[in-house]
């Protein structure tokens, strides 16, 4: 493919799939601050703890069989079709299992309330099973124009589905049907807008295929949804629910921006990079560009946020939720990095190296049961440090084996993206200073958002970094066009 194709098709895979994301998590980010006005952090804290359950049950359904049609270079019915009923089989499995241990899961935690929960909320592995391979296959196309549709419209139905029932004083209920409608009608509209419908086929052969990518990335994954929702569970078992509320609320905020910026890069970066996967240059060079402008992004965006993030819980949920403040600002000194991750392990899936990938993530793993020990024995706080550390250290392991083969090494990509950190530093810094004013919140939030915008535009003017002028001319050109 020609460059400039390339780079248009990239970029309006990338414009839509950000419209997507700004659609779904913003109309998902003003149902939240409803809810939380409705809601208490100790009801927030008990789905937290059903969503620790299924988000890893989620991991496992799809076993990494979405991604390995995304990379493959071609695709036809007969991969589709096996992928289908692959998940079909496995959810019923997988839900059937949930639905059975919920009991467990009450005892664990000590809230007996939790079986009926977890039992309903069981039912969405099944939903999510006939939308997995609609989903990959608008991915593969670099259709986002389509995922946005239907993003925008089941988020807000079933977003007024959790805020009446919510109002009506049904508590977690409201939680777990708001989840459980929003899956239903993305199936539903995955299917309409798609217009695919599984035949009646299935190769073993080609499942085999698929699978020897996608098994590597599966074990990956679980172990890595794993460690992600035991820093939940640990909270949730040790402190209390309404301890765990306050850190959902934290942690839903912080990764609302960054997987934003991730999320988008991530599903655009592994079809459009694996089309060049060989040509060693192009895919080097493109590589770079990426990382620059999207650390340029989350930089500015996620310390930003921790400069401003005492204004913006008490303005956007209230006082209750105060708790969550120092939280929230260890998180994104996390989080910020969140799309170098995901960019590294594209890169080494692109190579194929879905068994290094899986090799590390055994090895980041087993670093994060340190602050999983901090947590249990000194506290919460010193569990997000530590997390923090983990995570710089995890991006260290997965530039280095990720840029090794092209020579784009993990000391290479921290120069490439200090300056941005720097710059984001400098922005903060005097936007975290007013919030010491005693002003009412309601005035320094937006006096913190406005001097932070002007400060990242005129930083990034001033000093002329070569990813902003690429950003910049990217957006440029597309506004010219629309």
């Amino acid at each position: 493919m020609a460059e400039s194709s390339l780079k248009d098709k990239a970029t309006k895979g990338a414009i839509w799939n950000t419209i997507d994301k700004f659609a779904y998590y913003g109309i998902s980010f003003i149902i939240g601050i409803v809810l939380a006005r409705l809601l208490s952090p100790e009801e927030y804290g008990l789905i937290g703890i059903v969503l620790i359950f299924t988000s890893i049950f989620n991991t496992i359904l799809d076993g990494g069989l979405s991604t390995a049609l995304i990379r493959k270079d071609k695709v036809d019915d007969v991969d589709y079709c096996t992928v289908f009923y692959t998940n079909i089989v496995l959810s019923v499995v997988l839900s059937l299992t949930l639905f059975l241990c919920a009991p467990l899961i009450s005892d664990f935690f000590r809230r007996p309330e939790l079986t009926p929960y977890t039992r309903v909320m069981s039912a969405i592995l099944i939903v999510n099973a006939l939308s997995i391979t609609q989903q990959a296959r608008l991915t593969k196309c670099l259709d986002f124009k389509t995922q946005t549709k239907i993003s925008i419209i089941s988020n807000v139905l079933s977003g007024t589905v959790g805020i009446l029932l919510a109002v009506l004083g049904y508590g977690v209920w409201a939680l777990v049907f708001q989840q459980l409608s929003n899956r239903i009608m993305t199936t539903i509209l995955l299917w309409f807008f798609n217009k695919w419908y599984p035949r009646l086929m299935f190769s073993w052969n080609r499942f085999k295929d698929l699978f020897d990518f996608s098994s590597k990335l599966l074990i990956s994954q679980i172990i890595s949804s794993l460690s992600n929702q035991l820093y939940q569970a640990v909270v949730g078992r040790i402190y209390s629910p309404a301890t765990l509320g306050q850190y959902t609320r934290a942690h839903q905020y912080v990764n609302l921006s960054s997987s934003i910026i991730g999320d988008v890069i991530s599903k655009v970066s592994l079809p459009v990079l694996s089309e060049i996967q060989n040509e060693d240059n192009r895919l080097i060079n493109a590589y770079k560009l990426i990382i620059k402008i999207t650390m340029l992004i989350s930089c500015f965006i996620l310390l930003g946020m921790a400069a401003c993030a005492e204004s913006l819980i008490y303005v956007l949920v209230g006082e209750q939720w105060m708790e969550c403040v120092p939280m929230m600002q260890i998180l994104c000194l996390s989080f910020v990095i969140y799309p170098m991750h995901l960019l590294n392990i594209n890169m080494l899936l692109i190579q194929g190296r879905s068994d290094l990938n899986l090799i590390l993530q055994i090895v980041k793993n087993i670093l994060s049961i340190g602050p999983i020990l901090l947590g249990i024995f000194c506290g919460i706080y010193w569990m997000l440090i530590g997390s923090v550390a983990i995570s710089w250290i995890s991006l260290i392991l997965n530039a280095y084996y990720s840029g090794k083969k092209h020579y784009y090494t993990w000391w290479m990509q921290l120069k490439d993206v200090a300056p941005s950190f720097i710059l984001a530093l400098i922005m903060a810094i005097p936007v975290y200073a007013i919030s010491f004013l005693s002003w009412s919140q309601f005035i320094i939030l937006p006096l913190q958002i406005v001097l932070g915008v002007m400060l990242a535009v005129y930083l990034c003017e001033l000093f002329k970094r070569d990813e902003y002028l690429q950003l910049k001319e990217i957006a440029m050109s597309y506004l010219k066009k629309t």
